[in-house]
């Protein structure tokens, strides 16, 4: 029963972040907003479907190719026509403004970059921690990862409004990039050093990895230090949202 329950509670929620329908995507994408994903059933490529697919990927949109039966479970079986799309609930920044946001109030740049975060109640709750614990923005990948839908920005209980979001193409690209501006980073994970022995006072990018598998093996390489929390219990492992909000406040106490 409880699983049923928390089926249908991710089902509505999705429901809620989809534009289902031919006529619907298309005029999605006629209207400008940027578009998250495009969800495509399997075997539909022609036609009107084709020429969505191919304004998607033009203007930088995801496109998944999924199983009827998956995306008429995502659309709550309405008549779907063989796509879906979602769009952000919030506009995406950029990482130079994340950047210019540290400059205008005079600090050094405070960055969370979440590696395949992909529950949006995990997303939600660090961009409300962040913005409480004074991060300059939030940097996540366009693939292997949740967008800024409509349940991050509930979950956020408001703080999407007052925090940047920048989701870019290669995230491993974008550290290295980060790193030749100065910016140190560091990599959240069970066997690193413990972070208070660690001096994360300067300008900083925390990276949070997965729920189930942490940072990836290509973001980790481009990591300056790996950290972790110290943990007294028997339980070896915190929520990504919780051990997130625990090492970020650890960075604003030494800054």
């Amino acid at each position: 029963m409880y699983k049923e329950k928390n089926a249908d509670k991710f089902a509505q929620e999705r429901q809620r972040d989809l534009i289902v329908g031919r006529n619907a995507v298309a005029e999605l994408i006629k209207s400008g907003r940027e578009i998250d994903a495009l969800f495509v059933a399997r075997g539909e490529k022609g036609g009107t479907v084709g020429k969505i697919i191919a304004e998607c990927k033009e203007k930088g949109a995801v496109v998944k190719e999924v199983d009827r039966k998956k995306l008429d479970f995502m659309c709550g079986h309405a008549n779907h026509q063989g796509v879906a799309a979602t769009c952000a609930a919030h506009e995406y920044s950029t990482v130079e403004e994340i950047l210019e946001t540290a400059k205008e109030r005079g600090e050094a740049p405070f960055i969370v970059a979440c590696d395949g975060i992909e529950d949006p109640h995990n997303l939600g709750a660090i961009i409300r921690t962040a913005e409480a614990a004074g991060v300059h923005g939030i940097i996540i990948p366009k693939r292997r990862s949740v967008s800024v839908n409509y349940t991050v920005g509930k979950t956020s209980a408001g703080a999407l409004e007052y925090i940047k979001i920048a989701r870019v193409p290669n995230l491993a690209s974008t550290l290295e990039d980060l790193k030749k501006r100065g910016l140190w980073v560091y990599g959240a994970d069970m066997d690193g050093e413990d972070v208070k022995r660690v001096d994360t006072s300067g300008a900083a990018v925390l990276v949070i990895g997965s729920e189930g598998s942490g940072i990836s093996r290509i973001v980790r390489e481009k990591c300056d230090f790996i950290i972790s929390l110290k943990m007294k219990g028997k339980i070896n492992s915190l929520n990504a949202s919780v051990a997130g909000g625990v090492l970020m406040y650890e960075f604003a106490y030494k800054r």
